[in-house]
């Protein structure tokens, strides 16, 4: 079987041995590398061809926003889960406009891993149900407020709600009994209506819209 490769990208050498110890109990995948600052990890990115990278947000030199524009900028197709605390909640929405596709917390157990992992792998995008109910109090505060009437129609809501759950588009495809192609091109209206750049940004919109419940 061929595995997935992952390249964990972390300044604290004890959590990166925990983390490859964990990964290496799974049978989809394999550390091909590791990275203990974003210097390293963009010199990495050179010769290693990784599936997945887990980065954390706060590392010397470069932090993890800066990382992952760079690596994104260069290899826009790279897949990274980033690795958060609680309390880091402002670096959210900077993450989420790099291009991540998911946040894991670093206390997150081997369950929740496997399951970032093959769900972002496949395509589709990972949120920690803790870390992402942390951002919603925080967003309670927010001067943001709901717009008045939502451009979207309620298939597009239907499709949002999926999307929120992790679901991959041929998952939803599959859910909806739709083509494919018909729910990329939903994905594409809806990311243009609420003007949001990824999906990481459509589900926190989502959440300020009150369009999804967690």
């Amino acid at each position: 079987m061929t595995k997935y490769k992952v390249l964990l990208v972390d300044d604290h050498k004890l959590f990166r041995k925990g983390l490859r110890m964990l990964i290496e109990t799974l049978d989809r995948f394999e550390v091909i590398g590791e990275a203990s600052t974003g210097n390293e990890f963009l010199g990495l990115l050179g010769h290693l061809s990784p599936d997945v990278v887990m980065l954390d947000i706060a590392m010397p030199e470069m932090d993890g926003i800066e990382a992952a524009k760079r690596s994104l900028a260069k290899y826009p197709d790279l897949k990274i889960i980033t690795l958060s605390m609680f309390g880091e909640q402002d670096y959210y929405f900077k993450m989420v406009d790099a291009g991540v596709r998911g946040f894991l917390l670093k206390n997150s157990d081997v369950t929740e891993v496997r399951m970032a992992l093959e769900t972002v792998v496949e395509g589709g995008n990972y949120f920690s149900h803790e870390l992402l109910m942390n951002l919603v109090n925080s967003l309670k505060n927010s001067p943001e407020e709901l717009t008045p009437d939502s451009p979207l129609s309620d298939r597009e809501k239907e499709i949002i709600l999926l999307i929120c759950k992790g679901l991959s588009t041929q998952e939803i495809a599959d859910n909806l009994c739709l083509s494919k192609r018909t729910v990329d091109s939903h994905r594409a209206n809806i990311l243009a209506k609420t003007n949001c750049r990824n999906t990481a940004s459509l589900v926190i919109y989502a959440i300020r819209q009150k369009l999804a419940e967690l």
